[in-house]
């Protein structure tokens, strides 16, 4: 299935039913008076979280949704039949706007949240409703009342602990592939990540924890390049960032340039983004000549904690990620 993000839709919630205006009549029974019942009210639209949702790709190709109208009241006081619910199921870290105004309605985090996005509308009265003692008989009920018809702007951003965040070929896919039981596309060539991946971390204290591979970003990606900045939303909600860079593509004379790009790009997304915790992490130890890259990295960055691991062979992988169970308890 394609990984869908962004969807517009539209919802219709149901109409309310007619009252039915009408009177009794049976053998022997004179003057029976108004008997008419009552409309039912149009179904709700609800939007539903549900757990086996990790895509927007079903709303993303019907754009039209509808409850049912409440039903007309009938004689003998007989109310008429309640529109049935519209449930709109949605990935958990939905978040909903306003197609209109892009005002935020309500962000739909938890499983088993519902929420009612469009009231129905109420079922007309009939009119027995209107009897009284000086109208005996009332020729008249009411309409029922309009649904509600919004289109709405659904966002999803994946709900995962700690975002992997670097340059193409850093070793992303490798790593979360190596954290968890995740399986994403594996290459030796740029971009091979086209959509973000999730996995679920085992770690062996504390609970369990996921993490989000954001495919790579380049110089110019706010502005498009590449394959943009439109995955870095799917991090926004993360507690941790692993800035992962590729150990063996560091230049001694400029051992910070890999570093800088990504750091750039975060922050000309979002200030919010840029200031997350951060964890370095150089990748791909494993090969030779590393050892005097690693070397002028950290001493380019004194202030910083840097962690080393081999994403191909496991080295130090255990490490990082009981390092990062720690982080988040503490969080």
């Amino acid at each position: 299935m394609k990984f869908v993000d962004e969807a517009v839709i539209t919802i219709q919630s149901g109409d309310g039913g007619p009252g039915c205006t009408s009177f009794r009549r049976e053998r022997f029974i004179e003057r029976g008076g108004p008997d008419g019942g009552d409309g039912g009210d149009g179904g709700h639209v609800i939007l539903k979280v549900d757990p086996g949702k990790r895509t927007l790709y079903d709303l993303h190709r019907q754009k039209m949704h509808r409850a049912q109208n409440g039903a007309p009241g009938m004689g003998r006081q007989k109310h008429g039949k309640n529109g049935n619910h519209c449930y709109i199921n949605l990935p958990a870290g939905t978040l909903i706007r306003d197609a209109e105004t892009d005002q935020t309605i309500v962000d739909l985090t938890r499983q088993g949240d519902e929420y009612i996005i469009a009231e129905g509308g109420k079922g007309g009265r009939g009119n027995k409703r209107f009897a009284t003692s000086t109208n005996r008989a009332p020729r008249y009920s009411q309409p029922g009342l309009p649904g509600v018809e919004r289109k709405l702007k659904l966002e999803l951003k994946l709900l995962a602990d700690v975002g992997i965040v670097g340059l193409p070929n850093a070793g992303k896919s490798t790593l979360i592939a190596a954290m968890s039981a995740a399986r994403p596309k594996i290459g030796a060539y740029p971009f091979t990540t086209l959509t973000p991946t999730l996995g679920m971390v085992t770690p062996p204290f504390g609970e369990p924890f996921a993490v989000a591979d954001i495919p790579g970003l380049i110089k110019g990606a706010h502005q498009g390049t590449g394959l943009g900045i439109k995955f870095l939303k799917h991090i926004e909600r993360t507690g941790i960032l692993i800035h992962l860079i590729d150990a063996g593509a560091i230049d001694p004379q400029e051992p910070l340039a890999d570093f800088t790009v990504v750091n750039q790009e975060l922050t000309l997304y979002s200030r919010t983004l840029a200031d997350k915790a951060r964890i370095i992490v150089l990748n791909k130890i494993d090969l030779a000549g590393t050892d005097h890259r690693v070397a002028s990295f950290c001493r380019a960055v004194p202030d910083f904690e840097v962690h080393t691991i081999s994403a191909a062979t496991g080295q130090g992988v255990d490490k990082l990620i009981q390092l990062l169970a720690s982080r988040l308890q503490k969080e």
